[in-house]
């Protein structure tokens, strides 16, 4: 086991969160780190350069985002070993969350320089608990891929689970993620914010049935919150199984088979997949 502490002596990496719409939802913690720090990596310098001057902080900025974030580990590691300490920020709200960072983390971590995470402002929690939905469990699911087959797989892991699902979505691509969930999960009850803390911050509440074709504004991104199944559902591989060989004996094939067992217990064909390949 690799215990880490503080380390006054070696240099700081501090994850610091930012607004994610109204500029006073900054912790006062967060502004003194910044204020201290002798770099800040952005993953738009542009944007977090008007935070700065807000606040009227003077920082070196270096760029840092998904396209370079490989190529700047060995420049940001470089920097800490010249005892310098450095914030990482992303555009709004916590950094790593659907944002780059994972992997300077691992390797400032790696190199044994502390890591630590200044608390703030998330758009997933800020929205979650203006729902109405349970807060726990849930999972978050960030973006999901753009080809809704890949997509698709990920969500039928989900048809029978509990938990409240979080997803993240452009404007651009929201309603045909709506459409989306509604084949792959059936009607549920969802929540929908966008410019949550800001002049225009909208919440879109109903069931998907009447929601996935709506016209909604194309200003900000959307925070998607699916409410789980009431009760979870389990079934057993015995139960599985005896479905399985009743459909064989009536002459089915095997995929036919795995199809009409999926569709009879309201679970995915990978579940079924999977019992019969152990068994």
């Amino acid at each position: 086991m690799n215990i880490q502490t503080f380390d006054e002596t070696k240099s700081t990496l501090y994850i610091v969160s930012t607004p994610i719409g109204n500029l006073k939802d900054i912790t006062l913690r967060a502004l003194d780190v910044l204020k201290e720090v002798d770099l800040v990596l952005a993953e738009d310098t542009r944007v977090s350069l008007k935070l700065l001057n807000h606040y009227d902080i003077h920082k070196p900025l270096l760029s840092y985002e998904k396209f370079n974030e490989k190529e700047r580990v060995d420049t940001i590691i470089s920097r800490l070993k010249e005892n310098q300490n450095i914030a990482l920020i992303s555009d709004a709200g916590t950094p790593l969350l659907s944002d780059p960072g994972s992997i300077l983390v691992n390797k400032v971590i790696d190199e044994g320089f502390n890591v630590v995470a200044v608390p703030g402002a998330s758009a997933l929690l800020t929205g979650l608990v203006i729902t109405g939905i349970r807060t726990e469990p849930f999972t978050f699911l960030g973006f999901l891929p753009r080809k809704q087959s890949e997509a698709k797989k990920i969500l039928i892991n989900y048809y029978n689970r509990i938990e409240t699902l979080v997803i993240y979505e452009s404007p651009l691509r929201i309603n045909d993620t709506l459409n989306l969930l509604y084949e792959t999960l059936g009607n549920r009850y969802l929540v929908l914010t966008r410019e949550l803390t800001k002049k225009f911050e909208t919440t879109y509440r109903g069931e998907l049935k009447d929601i996935k074709d709506e016209i909604f504004d194309t200003r900000g991104e959307y925070v998607i919150y699916v409410e789980g199944k009431l009760e979870e559902i389990i079934v057993s591989d015995d139960i599985i199984l005896k479905k399985m060989d009743e459909y064989i004996k009536k002459g089915l094939l095997e995929k036919d088979a795995m199809k009409m067992v999926a569709k009879d217990l309201n679970i995915s064909k990978k579940e079924v997949y999977q019992v019969i390949k152990i068994k």
